[in-house]
């Protein structure tokens, strides 16, 4: 028995979602090299399609991703300079930055949709659909019991 194997279920999870993280973001980074794009350009591509129907304000968007605004915004101007965004002001403030998906990332979602489902299949192979829905209600409070921890934070 090595000693991971005698940590407490917490410190073991605390510590394995972050591993997974960066070595999921390793692997990714390489598959997606070859298209000049890196994980995280891809991730905010993937963000807005999948949790928003309207285009997003970069507010919004570093929101969802649990990111800064700052971080959210250096990404969305090399997507635009790739044309797989077009950063538009909104029609009420136009303070305000909204972000559009082009025509040119769905091709490239198209295009890579094979290598994905590869990747995704890979990362969760003999994983039981009823172990994957444990996953989920443990992560989704995780994400929640995170946001009562900053709303506190702002608060204060």
């Amino acid at each position: 028995m090595n000693k991971m194997d005698l940590m407490k279920d917490e410190k073991f999870v605390f510590g394995s979602i972050q591993i997974v993280a960066n070595k999921k973001e390793t692997l990714l980074e390489r598959e997606l090299k070859e298209f000049d794009i890196t994980f995280k350009q891809w991730f905010l591509t993937v963000v807005i399609e999948n949790t928003f129907d309207t285009p997003p304000t970069l507010k919004e968007t570093a929101k969802a991703m649990g990111s800064s605004h700052q971080n959210v915004k250096q990404i969305a101007l090399k997507l635009e300079q790739k044309g797989f965004i077009f950063l538009e002001k909104d029609k009420k403030d136009s303070r305000v930055k909204r972000i559009r998906l082009t025509e040119e990332r769905y091709k490239f979602s198209e295009m890579i949709q094979v290598k994905a489902a590869t990747f995704t299949a890979a990362l969760f192979m003999g994983i039981e659909e009823d172990e994957m829905s444990k996953a989920r209600v443990v992560l989704h409070r995780m994400m929640s019991n995170l946001a009562k921890m900053e709303q506190r934070e702002q608060e204060d």
